[in-house]
């Protein structure tokens, strides 16, 4: 190959990169905290219209389940361990959701505005 196409083959895979990281940062990012069947915060107030990320982080002594019916999202999480879903864009409204492993303690909103 000569350094030519090796020069364009190297600025083509820097501008993807660059792209993908572009992406990654323009997503809203929103912190939930599951902990021995509690949630912090138990609202999350997010933009209507655009995707988000909840960065899910368990700090209890057991496995924990986000799960929310509306959304049709759900995701086991082990001790210890943070992890994230991304939520399409929602129209303005409230979005239960709960740890699933105690959906009688561990209750939350997201609501779009």
């Amino acid at each position: 190959m000569k350094l030519n196409q090796m020069t364009a083959h190297g600025i083509a895979a820097l501008v993807f990169l660059l792209a993908i990281a572009a992406h990654a940062k323009a997503l809203p990012t929103f912190k939930l905290e599951m902990k021995d069947a509690q949630l912090t915060p138990v609202r999350i107030e997010v933009p209507a219209g655009q995707r988000i990320k909840i960065e899910i982080t368990n700090a209890g002594k057991n496995a924990a389940e986000f799960e929310s019916i509306p959304l049709r999202k759900e995701k086991v999480v082990a001790p210890s361990v943070t992890t994230f879903v991304v939520i399409k864009a929602l129209a303005p409204g409230k979005y239960p959701f709960f740890d699933d492993f105690h959906p009688n303690t561990a209750q939350g909103v997201i609501v779009a505005k």
